[in-house]
């Protein structure tokens, strides 16, 4: 159980990266020499040193002139198999063959066509033993965003919606009524932290006027995407202020104005949620919370282009209203939010 107690130290340091490495995974290295850890890091900001890198630099900061002698007997612990192509930064795969470790623990290896193996061959090469596999489930569940990008050549797609007990979404004419309460909401704005982008479309931003960011908590805007496709949605909306860069999905123009970059589709009546997860594939855009209306969930839905629902249900009862989106899925978790309850569900 050694290797495994390492392991989740290191998925507790990539943790920590979350909201700044994308498109980047989550990674944290841990160093042991004789039971001992010698050093450790994690991968803190996109374009930055990857977790190898900071782990290595933390064992010279902690020992000194023994740190090289203490590495040559190290083991190395890393949730994601260690990189081997120059990217932004060199390859991590060299560094430790450079500083000569006993030993690297894999959780997964990296699917990314740079590496997908490289590394561990690498590693092997120059005579350094290779374990692969430890917590392989858990290290594949952290960086579920980064994985799901490469190997479904698209974002990780959460859908999120708040809905009344007996399963209204919205009332039937055309004005904004909170469902959920105030802790779903900050919890709303702790995901969005976590998120790169959030989506709604053209109805969503007319009737709410969402100013789509994470003020009630501490933690970085998301992009904003808005569906618009006539461009209907006036310039004083929230959407067009500068917290935060905004993509417009529209059928008319594209610019950038500032924070606003307009892109422009074709035919966005056919295959629209298709073209709009292949294009912020095409931008690097890691992750996305669907955040309304109810069409473009159902859409999502309906595509089978989604891997996690996270829905409140509040303990208010309507007479009428539009009805909030059916879904099945594998049920994660079931938690109550203040007066609200919400369950999270994956996609099968």
């Amino acid at each position: 159980m050694i290797d495994e107690l390492y392991m989740q130290r290191c998925l507790e340091l990539a943790k920590m990266g979350m909201g700044n490495v994308s498109p980047n995974p989550m990674v944290g290295c841990v160093i042991v020499c004789e039971g001992e850890i010698i050093g450790e890091g994690f991968h803190q900001k996109i374009g930055e040193a990857h977790a190898e890198v900071n782990a290595i630099n933390n064992v010279f900061h902690n020992h000194g002139t023994q740190a090289a002698t203490l590495l040559k007997k190290a083991t190395v612990y890393v949730n994601l198999e260690p990189c081997a192509h120059f990217g932004k930064t060199p390859p991590c795969a060299d560094l430790l063959v450079k500083h000569e470790v006993k030993k690297v623990v894999i959780g997964n290896t990296d699917p990314f066509a740079g590496v997908n193996g490289k590394g561990i061959e690498k590693l092997k090469a120059a005579a350094i033993t290779v374990v692969t596999g430890v917590l392989e489930e858990k290290c594949s569940e952290l960086n579920r965003r980064f994985l799901t990008r490469i190997q479904k050549q698209r974002p990780f797609i959460v859908l999120k919606w708040a809905q009344t007990a007996n399963g209204y979404f919205a009332p039937n004419h055309a004005t904004q009524q909170w469902i959920s309460g105030s802790l779903a909401k900050q919890l709303s704005h702790q995901w969005r932290s976590e998120e790169d982008a959030i989506l709604i479309g053209k109805n969503t931003a007319l009737i709410d006027n969402p100013q789509m960011t994470t003020r009630n908590v501490n933690g970085k805007n998301p992009i904003r995407i808005v569906i618009d496709r006539s461009l209907s949605v006036p310039s004083s909306h929230h959407i067009y202020n500068d917290e935060a860069k905004t993509i417009i999905f529209n059928e008319i123009k594209t610019a950038v104005v500032g924070n606003i970059h307009f892109v422009q589709m074709e035919d966005m009546q056919f295959y629209l949620v298709q073209k709009v997860a292949f294009q912020l594939y095409l931008m690097d855009i890691q992750s996305v919370m669907i955040e309304g209306g109810v069409q473009l969930l159902n859409q999502f839905i309906t595509a089978g282009l989604w891997d996690e629902a996270r829905i409140f249900t509040a303990k208010s009862i309507w007479d009428s209203g539009i009805k909030a989106p059916l879904i099945s899925g594998k049920l994660m978790e079931e938690l109550q939010v203040g007066e609200d309850n919400l369950t999270i569900y994956s996609a099968i």
